[in-house]
């Protein structure tokens, strides 16, 4: 099944998407967010599914909304394709490169793109996305991930390399976290409609030109690994979001240009759907 948020920001509902059908889930949560993950609320979702209980709403015609509500935490793994690693020039690192994002970089999928005020190096990046289902801390083995995932979704790391590289004190944080920096859906898309994660097409295109083409099949650190790693280290929770790395095809490579107002990003990956955002400046 695939989760949604439709309405305008702030007013969104929860929705679930099932065999081409949309249905109200209103009744089971408030919002699809940490307490609608760690109280069951996905098992809930598809027991009413099955029960046929939910009442059904036709397709969505306004703005879609991030999948799920504020995260508690935006982690995101770095220079995790070999080829990107090597056009940011750099080696691919040994181990995972983690960082973290402000959640309130959370946007929807369609969202403008806003371009920061004294930026002059905005850049994309398609990313698959993991939300966490259940709390995780050390787990025994990757393939125990498997437990803590509660599905996939489509992300764009937005990135101002300036501030990420210039003038960043050593931490990439004020390239990552300026606002609207993570439009993230359409959907979250459970790991049964996915398939092997790790098996992914990924593209994006900027004004109808082609920028990243590849797989999820060349990260460095697969995504079951990166779950279980970071388990090491911190604590896993409901709701939180893991954007797992972008392949090569950035304008940090140097043979684009960087983005600008009135710019049209669109971006896919296979069976998470796609997004379509026009880059406007700050106010």
């Amino acid at each position: 099944m695939k989760l949604m948020r439709v309405g305008e920001l702030g007013q969104e509902r929860p929705v679930v998407l099932d065999g081409g059908r949309y249905y109200d889930i209103g009744g089971l949560t408030e919002d699809i967010d940490g307490r609608f993950f760690a109280d069951g609320g996905m098992a809930a979702v598809q027991r009413a599914l099955s029960a046929r209980s939910l009442p059904e709403l036709e397709p969505p015609s306004g703005r879609i909304g991030s999948p799920i509500a504020r995260p508690g935490a935006v982690m995101c793994i770095g220079m995790n394709y070999a080829a990107h690693a090597a056009e940011s020039g750099s080696a691919p690192p040994e181990q995972p490169v983690l960082f973290y994002k402000a959640p309130n970089t959370i946007v929807g999928p369609d969202d403008p793109i806003v371009i920061p005020r004294g930026s002059v190096k905005t850049d994309w990046e398609v990313e698959l996305a993991v939300v966490i289902g259940t709390r995780a801390s050390y787990l025994d083995a990757p393939e125990d991930a498997d437990d803590v995932i509660a599905g996939y979704v489509l992300a764009n790391d937005v990135s101002e390399r300036a501030f990420q590289l210039e003038v960043s004190g050593g931490q990439w944080s004020k390239g990552k976290s300026c606002a609207g920096f993570n439009p993230l859906g359409p959907w979250l898309v459970t790991p049964d409609e996915v398939g092997d994660p790790q098996a992914l097409r990924m593209t994006s295109s900027v004004n109808g030109e082609p920028r990243q083409d590849s797989t999820t099949a060349d990260m460095i650190f697969p995504l079951r690994f990166l779950v279980w790693h970071l388990s090491q280290y911190l604590v896993l929770e409901p709701g939180d979001l893991i954007n797992t790395g972008t392949p090569q095809g950035v304008a940090l490579s140097g043979r684009f240009p960087y983005l600008r107002p009135g710019d049209v990003v669109e971006m896919s990956i296979d069976g998470l759907g796609s997004q379509r955002g026009t880059c406007v400046a700050a106010p």
